[in-house]
């Protein structure tokens, strides 16, 4: 299963564990999306930075 994954919000004042996830799920620039397969590594990732993500199933 895939999963698009899009920052909705920037990275000013945040953790630096946020930071590092969301880089790990290669983001780095508000709105830029990513197409990624959904494993364990990518949904801890997402749990961490759920407030700054929007996230939907893609076929």
């Amino acid at each position: 299963m895939k999963i698009k994954v899009k920052l909705v919000r920037g990275l000013i004042g945040k953790k630096k564990d946020q930071i590092q996830a969301l880089r790990s799920l290669g983001l780095k620039k508000i709105y830029q999306e990513r197409i990624l397969e959904k494993n364990p590594m990518v949904c801890g990732n997402l749990e961490k930075v759920k407030h700054l993500v929007k996230v939907e199933e893609v076929e």
